[in-house]
């Protein structure tokens, strides 16, 4: 709880609205997207909602996955996954988890910057150095939300107070 106060302090200090462009759902929450990200349509069945942030070399994506209430395997298997996704060693990377709650629903942000190899599971991989990584596992009463965030570790940093507070605002 202490950790939602903080980011919604963080948040006032920024300037972030509270009003919200739209909201979507995931799994039977709803999420209220920032103004300053801009839902597109996804890109991939497996994706639940997609939202980019920036504009052109600077542009994020934040994608949201959702298996079913014991799908995605377990949480330390997806953290894993994701500090895997950079060609560095986890060590070199920054890797960092935090936990955190938003009212009785769990949540795990996972954070790393390096080179990231973007791409699909089992497709071409493309490596962009420079790139960071702002994850949540979301332990919802349906099963786990799974919300990633990716782009230049600038636009990343320049928007992680408003994705958690996307993320811990659920409802």
């Amino acid at each position: 709880m202490k950790n939602f106060k903080l980011l919604a302090v963080i948040s006032i200090l920024l300037g972030l609205s509270p009003a919200h462009a739209e909201q979507f759902q995931v799994a039977g929450l709803t999420f209220s997207n920032p103004k300053q990200f801009a839902s597109v349509k996804p890109s991939s069945f497996m994706r639940k909602a997609q939202l980019k942030v920036g504009v052109d070399a600077a542009e994020g994506e934040i994608v949201f996955f959702y298996f079913g209430p014991q799908g995605g395997g377990g949480l330390q298997a997806n953290v894993d996954r994701w500090f895997g996704q950079f060609t560095e060693p986890k060590t070199e990377i920054n890797a960092k988890t935090e936990k955190a709650n938003a009212g009785d629903t769990a949540i795990t942000f996972v954070s790393a910057e390096g080179t990231f190899k973007a791409g699909p599971p089992r497709g071409p991989i493309e490596e962009k150095p420079g790139y960071a990584l702002l994850g949540a596992i979301i332990e919802s009463k349906q099963g786990a939300i799974f919300a990633k965030f990716t782009g230049p570790k600038a636009t990343v940093a320049a928007n992680a107070a408003a994705f958690k507070q996307m993320i811990a605002g659920a409802k």
